[in-house]
């Protein structure tokens, strides 16, 4: 599984750098250098922790997006992520190399690069509280799926979504781009979209969810929604 967990790092990364460069039209790119290197670090040594840890967590998220438990709906939203990470991508590169549209100063840079930090840290602490965070909704009856309430679960119904805020805006602060900072804004707004899909599955498969959400009202971000 450590093997399956590194080819896949290594391959996902790979690929998000392949386009950050297509769109730059140039390998002179040192922060786009410093996030895939430092992805692929983060994402090895996580995943690594994560498989002594929690194995069969693992094995769900190193499966395939689409399955046949998933509602449609997740399917259909899958999809358009994908699309819309893609295209993201593609326009920082454009953006900050190849057309030269934005000019962000070095301590925003840093700033950004705190921030996903800070979101793939939160993202791997739900991972440690959660044996149940599957890449996509459904109701894992064959792991005998309980409600999580402790840790991050404490204070928002979705603390992976709200750490992913930090994660696409950190990343294109960190690059440099305004216009991927205006994607990522999108980008985090679509798993507002996500999230009713998901309480949906939850409350109709998962007992004791309904009153888990009636003592943690915030489902993203506490104090706002």
């Amino acid at each position: 599984m450590i093997t399956r967990i590194v080819v896949q790092t290594v391959v996902w990364f790979g690929a998000m750098g392949a386009l950050l460069f297509l769109g730059a039209g140039t390998w002179h790119w040192p922060a786009a250098w410093l996030f895939i290197l430092g992805m692929i670090v983060f994402g090895i040594w996580g995943g690594i922790a994560m498989v002594r840890h929690d194995p069969a967590l693992v094995a769900e998220r190193t499966g395939s997006l689409f399955q046949r438990e998933q509602p449609r709906a997740d399917k259909i939203f899958v999809v358009a992520l994908c699309c819309v990470l893609l295209v993201w991508l593609v326009v920082m590169g454009v953006d900050v190399m190849r057309l030269g549209w934005s000019h962000m100063p070095a301590w925003l840079q840093v700033a950004g690069g705190v921030a996903l930090v800070f979101g793939g840290w939160l993202a791997y602490r739900v991972m440690r509280e959660n044996s149940f965070a599957a890449p996509v909704v459904k109701i894992q009856h064959e792991r005998q799926q309980t409600v999580i309430s402790s840790g991050p679960y404490a204070f928002v119904r979705h603390p992976m979504y709200s750490g992913m805020l930090f994660v696409f805006v950190g990343i294109a602060l960190l690059l440099g781009s305004w216009w991927g900072v205006v994607i990522a804004v999108g980008l985090s707004l679509m798993f507002c979209i996500r999230i009713p899909i998901e309480e949906k599955a939850l409350r109709e498969g998962l007992a004791g969810y309904d009153a888990y959400a009636e003592r943690v009202r915030w489902r993203l971000v506490p104090g706002v929604w």
